[in-house]
């Protein structure tokens, strides 16, 4: 690897040092997030900023606490893999629910810390190897999961020992539908709701790792497209593990009711107050999303909104469904013909073709505090939206990508653009401060040219290499994703700093959101309904062919692609489909048959494979083995539990099968995230592939 690689490779991708996981507590006196010591300090440390002074204090180092770092328990290891948590040491933290203590699991180990007082972390006992601690309101107690069971301390045991899982989400909620965790206190800090989880229904995946032959294979249950799903079920738990009468003389555990074989889905779920749950949930096709209110003491439950849509209801508008303080139901919904996503009050639109919202981020002065997009979708803008008129007032609109958390009338605003990253903490009397942000500086000010092509309007961005002379042709080389849920063209420089690496190889690199990636418009990633392949690869050749005529330093003679997960599958097919546009392709984790991929990801797109099986069947890439005729680069992580390595494999087989020559790496131990420095490893390897077959 050369600098830049082992740069990026020592830094995860210039992470390392910056500060994250941001909560506020203490009703909005301290904020609390996650920061290592530096750009090569892969351990994070739990920190709180005072938003009186603007004064840091770590209060918990896990070198410190644990000198010898040992193993991730089995459950916490996956849940970072489903959350894309590359960082070490404390992973993630919970508040109680004044904001004044946290609790954090640290290779198994419960560990909780006062922001007042001498401010000391303290081990508490625990059953077992803890995975995502909650502290109740007061902070006095803290429940957890542990080998399947959930517990509380101090105290022990509270799920019934029935061969669940209890406590957990399980992988379709927590990799596809947004949901992460699987308890939750009530404001009394008395009661829990749990997730019971059962998947005996599903498959067993299997993983070995062939260096290691004297290891015995690990396994994990998969729900596969077409296939069962996890049998999700909520419960409210009181003290007694689940037998007898609980401290208020009621039942100890009483089950919500809703009609789970239709909407077998829970996308989030949580307490109103002491009497009410409100809980979302979905059916299996995703068309239609109800909010739903439980009373905890009978478990019955009420519908109080349902979003419906003929296609799918899109899953990127947190923050919807949900209650308003005047109870009033606030929902997504498009506005007519798919032209922009919006935000509905009782059914009434709030927001009009002018605006792609995206998230609802909280309340803020009376007002909803939103993130949408205004003009270019590679830019996102913070908004005051009028719940009664819908007005909106800009918070942060200037040229950028805008975040935004709040509580207690402070704003913590992130804002990334060409310069870098920034974070600002404001104050409602006017201060402002700083979190310390501890990482790499980005190496290149890379501004993409970016433009919008052909009839779709579809987004694409060129970045040439920094020494560039005027009218010297280049080799292309095609880095994109291409898939739902993932917006490659966007101002955050964090996009621009491999591909700079790669055009100052001697590549215009170029990528391209073909219909079906999201922030352009509903009807713009709806396009890809039951069918992924042949709007991804039209759009891509369609632009391809747009960008070239507009500048001629393009080869098209010379045209490699590459990409990874979706952007793999892209990349196979890209030269298995279309041999005269693409001339070489080096695909990494690619899903090659969507009949072995997820249920909840793969049947919001492509429906079920019992119901479409000319939908999987086309967008299969093995059928397309026996056509081969450029090279191709396959590469996968043996411990892939997200895009199993079975589905390179099994290409490579049908490749074999045909006589066709191709490459294939296979990387014993290495997951879906690239993990510890192997996604530079590989651009050194892809960079040796493309210029051999590229010329």
């Amino acid at each position: 690897m050369d600098d830049f690689l082992r740069l990026s490779a020592s830094t995860a991708r210039f992470s390392y040092g910056a500060p994250r996981a941001f909560s506020f507590g203490d009703d909005g006196r301290l904020l609390w997030f996650l920061r290592s010591t530096g750009p090569t300090d892969a351990f994070d440390s739990l920190w709180v900023l005072d938003t009186a002074t603007g004064a840091e204090t770590r209060l918990a180092d896990p070198r410190e606490l644990c000198p010898e770092p040992g193993a991730l328990p089995d459950a916490e290891r996956r849940l970072r893999e489903r959350i894309r948590l590359v960082a070490a040491g404390i992973g993630s933290y919970a508040l109680s629910g004044d904001g004044r203590r946290a609790v954090f699991a640290l290779y198994g180990r419960l560990y909780g810390v006062t922001a007042t007082g001498d401010g000391k972390p303290e081990e508490i006992p625990a059953a077992g190897p803890v995975v995502d601690p909650r502290p109740n309101a007061d902070g006095s107690r803290t429940a957890y999961a542990a080998d399947d069971a959930l517990y509380v301390a101090p105290g022990g045991r509270v799920s019934p020992a029935d061969g669940a899982r209890w406590g957990l989400a399980e992988f379709a909620a927590a990799e596809e539908l947004g949901r992460s965790r699987g308890h939750w206190w009530s404001p009394d800090g008395v009661t829990l709701l749990a997730a019971r989880v059962d998947e005996s229904a599903l498959q067993r995946r299997y993983f070995a790792d062939p260096a290691h032959p004297e290891l015995p294979a690990e396994d994990f249950a998969y729900p596969e497209a077409g296939g069962p799903n996890a049998d999700v079920q909520l419960w409210v738990l009181r003290e007694g593990e689940g037998e007898g009468s609980g401290e208020a003389g009621g039942p100890a555990r009483v089950r919500l009711d809703w009609d789970a074989a239709t909407y077998p889905y829970v996308s989030d779920a949580g307490w109103e107050s002491a009497g009410e749950i409100l809980l979302t949930v979905q059916d299996r096709l995703q068309q239609n999303v109800l909010l739903l209110s439980a009373d905890p003491a009978t478990g019955r439950t009420t519908e109080l909104s349902r979003t419906t849509h003929p296609r799918w209801v899109d899953p990127d508008l947190p923050g919807t469904p949900a209650r308003l303080a005047d109870g009033r139901m606030l929902t997504a919904a498009d506005t007519e013909g798919g032209a922009a996503r919006a935000l509905a009050v009782d059914g009434r639109l709030l927001t009009g073709d002018g605006i792609q919202v995206r998230r609802v981020a909280g309340v803020h002065q009376d007002r909803l505090l939103i993130e949408a997009g205004l003009r270019d979708p590679a830019e996102q803008q913070v908004l005051l939206l009028d719940p009664a008129t819908g007005e909106l007032t800009p918070v942060a609109d200037g040229p950028g990508v805008h975040s935004v958390q709040a509580s207690a009338g402070i704003l913590l605003l992130t804002s990334a653009g060409a310069d870098g990253v920034r974070r600002t903490l404001r104050t409602p009397d006017g201060r402002e401060f700083t979190p310390a942000d501890l990482s790499q500086p980005l190496p290149y000010r890379t501004v993409p040219l970016l433009e919008r092509v052909t009839e779709h309007g579809i987004p694409t961005a060129v970045v040439l290499p920094r020494d560039h002379v005027p009218g010297r042709k280049l080799p292309v080389l095609m880095d994109s994703y291409g898939g739902p849920g993932m917006q490659d063209i966007t101002v955050d420089p964090r996009r621009w700093q491999l591909r700079q690496w790669w055009a100052d190889q001697g590549f215009a690199v170029v990528t391209v959101d073909n219909r079906g990636t999201p922030h352009v418009s509903p009807a713009y990633a709806q396009a890809m309904y039951r069918g992924f392949s042949e709007v991804t690869l039209d759009d891509q050749v369609a632009a391809l062919h747009a960008l070239a005529a507009r500048h001629g330093e393009l080869d098209l003679g010379r045209v490699g692609v590459r990409g990874w997960s979706y952007g793999g599958y892209l990349a196979a097919m890209a030269v298995l489909r279309r041999p005269d546009v693409f001339h070489a392709a080096a695909a990494g984790a690619a899903p090659t048959d969507f009949r072995q991929y997820d249920t909840a990801y793969t049947e919001r797109y492509l429906g079920l494979p019992q119901e479409h099986p000319d939908v999987y069947e086309r967008d299969s890439l093995i059928p397309d083995a026996p056509g081969l005729s450029r090279p191709l680069l396959l590469i996968t992580g043996l411990a892939d539990d997200n895009v199993h390595p079975s589905h390179t494999l099994r290409l490579s087989q049908a490749l074999t099968d045909a006589g066709r020559p191709h490459q294939l790496l296979a990387l014993p131990g290495i997951t879906h995230m690239t993990p510890g420095g192997t996604r530079e490893k590989l651009m050194a390897l892809e960079l040796e592939f493309f210029r051999r077959e590229l010329g």
